[in-house]
């Protein structure tokens, strides 16, 4: 496909193709009106000429009459001088009369009209006259008076004749017209298609391309096929997506450099402080006991925050795994059961219910998904608390919901605790420590899924916080793109903890 140069030629050249066949029209349209309209004025002007010569014709056949009638009765020499000058009107008016589009009989009846004065003129100049030929000379130009007034009548047949053609001209031309925007309008339609089409795919691909940049997609090249503008922006953003790929790189072996580095001296400090715990340099007094309690204690958090991150950078680099079927149900039971300790050594409870829900997809990251959000749960609810889980099917998803009773989410936190290693607002109980990166992670898993998490007030109205996660179930309108047999890894753009 050929593209001009400038996106914008390109448009006014689109827009000219697309106007052509309605310019087309119009002028056809305006073409036919003209047409219509000189046919029309010719037929009122024949039909006006017709009229005035056929009323000539009956007025200066009676005239005439009259004449012959006197110059019979008075035998006047000056009436024939009359006669004449009426004659060569009569003459006239006939001939302007054959000029007119009659019909065949008509003609034939306006030559008889000639030449039966022609006779009865031969018929006066006679000399003598018998009486025969008087009478004659009258009952002959009384016809000749009939004759005229007939053609009054085929006169009026003319103007009639013209206004069917002139009907007729007009029910052939609403026809062609409609045919005419017909045909223009489809031509017009399908070439606007054609060009919002043509004008669409490179935007398209544009925008395409930046969306993936927008969730740090870098590893599909960015082309553009349209004008030259267009293909230059194209290039420009296959340039900034190669050096965002390069910066993230970058980014993934400074990370997995530094955390390599930090976690070989802690292991020695945690080992250190491990062997004081246990007396090997000597007996420690109490005091010297809680000091090493606290350094054995941040040492350990120190070393899970960096197994967090280690773990959030393999997310950005891990295979995809295969997906199969997996039943939610035993997944958020075998989560309850590992976190059992950790509930009781703060008097929470739980409350379950849990229907029979499979689902497709990878057992592994969806235990992830569920341990994040319990783990959250129990780390936010208070002393003695409840935390009540439900399990159910609503229009193709599955909905796990986990409601804790805790000081719930503000709404103003609620998008920003997905966020990669945010906390929010600390519980009445003091600092939930944690590296910030469990919600982030189980929102990505989740997407990965076709899925989401959502968080809101309890329904109930009592305090607390709601965490919702759906996935969508087998062979639903929004199932895991069941084109495909892997569930692809997503870079963590955004995600976060809480």
């Amino acid at each position: 496909m050929y593209y001009p140069r400038s996106f914008l030629k390109f448009i006014l050249l689109a827009f000219l193709l697309v106007s052509l066949p309605l310019v087309y029209a119009l002028a056809e349209l305006i073409l036919s009106l003209d047409r219509l309209q000189t046919q029309g004025q010719q037929a009122v002007q024949e039909a006006a000429q017709a009229g005035r010569a056929s009323r000539q014709l009956l007025e200066q056949s009676g005239t005439l009459e009259r004449v012959v009638r006197q110059h019979l009765i008075l035998e006047d020499a000056a009436l024939l001088d009359d006669y004449a000058r009426v004659r060569q009107e009569f003459q006239a008016t006939l001939r302007q009369l054959s000029e007119l589009p009659l019909s065949r009989p008509q003609l034939t009846a306006l030559e008889g009209l000639g030449g039966s004065e022609s006779r009865l003129h031969d018929l006066l100049r006679a000399q003598p006259r018998s009486a025969d030929a008087s009478l004659r000379l009258a009952d002959g130009y009384a016809r000749l008076a009939d004759g005229a007034q007939a053609m009054l009548g085929a006169t009026n047949e003319l103007t009639e004749r013209a206004i069917e053609r002139l009907q007729e001209t007009a029910r052939e031309g609403r026809q062609k017209w409609l045919y005419l925007v017909l045909a223009t309008a489809g031509i017009a339609i399908a070439l606007a298609i054609v060009f919002s089409v043509l004008i669409a795919r490179p935007i398209r691909q544009l925008d395409q391309a930046i969306r993936q940049m927008g969730t740090a997609d870098f590893t599909h090249a960015v082309e553009v096929t349209g004008p030259a503008d267009l293909r230059y922006l194209g290039q420009r953003l296959e340039w900034l997506r190669t050096r965002l790929h390069d910066l993230e790189e970058q980014q993934n072996r400074f990370l997995r450099h530094v955390s390599h580095e930090l976690k070989t001296p802690l292991t020695a400090v945690r080992e250190g402080a491990e062997l004081l715990r246990d007396n090997v340099g000597g007996r420690l007094t109490s005091g010297q006991q809680d000091i090493v309690r606290i350094v054995r204690d941040n040492t350990l958090q120190l070393q899970k925050l960096i197994e967090d991150l280690l773990t959030y950078h393999q997310t950005r680099a891990m295979e995809p795994q295969a997906l199969g079927p997996v039943s939610l149900t035993d997944v958020v039971g075998g989560v309850l059961r590992e976190h059992k300790l950790a509930a009781l050594a703060r008097m929470i409870s739980f409350e379950t219910q849990l229907p029979p829900v499979p689902i497709v997809g990878d057992a592994s990251k969806l235990r992830t998904i569920v341990d994040n959000l319990v783990s959250n749960a129990i780390k936010y609810s208070p002393r003695a608390g409840t935390i009540r889980i439900e399990l159910a099917q609503r229009e193709g998803f599955a909905v796990l919901d986990v409601l804790d009773e805790g000081a719930g989410v503000d709404p103003q936190e609620r998008q920003r605790i997905f966020d990669s290693f945010y906390q929010g607002r600390p519980p009445t109980e003091g600092k939930v420590k944690g590296s910030g990166l469990g919600l982030a992670i189980a929102r990505e898993y989740a997407l990965a899924h076709g899925g989401r998490i959502e968080v809101t007030d309890r329904a109930d109205g009592r305090p607390g916080a709601r965490f919702r996660l759906l996935l969508p179930l087998p062979g639903g309108a929004t199932a895991v793109a069941g084109a495909t047999a892997v569930l692809p890894e997503h870079p963590l753009v955004q995600g976060g903890g809480r």
